[in-house]
């Protein structure tokens, strides 16, 4: 299957349950984890791959932790 079509699967499962998502865990749960292992090919479930809570010391942003950072070549992304 390619990328295009992983994204259109994806985006035809959104169509399909965004009324019932009320909550940006929900969110998270249905859309991006999902987004993260089935178009772009990580195990969300693997801390060496996904890092949930990532603390992202960026710019002016110090201390402020993003969802998830993606671990590419071993560094968080």
């Amino acid at each position: 299957m390619t990328i295009s079509e992983r994204v259109f699967e994806l985006a035809s499962k959104v169509r399909q349950q965004k009324a019932g998502i009320e909550t940006e865990e929900a969110t998270k749960n249905a859309f991006v984890m999902p987004f993260i292992s089935l178009v772009l090919g990580y195990d969300v479930f693997n801390p060496a791959e996904v890092i949930p809570e990532f603390t992202a010391d960026v710019g002016v942003k110090r201390g402020e932790k993003i969802d998830y950072a993606l671990v590419h070549g071993g560094s968080p992304r």
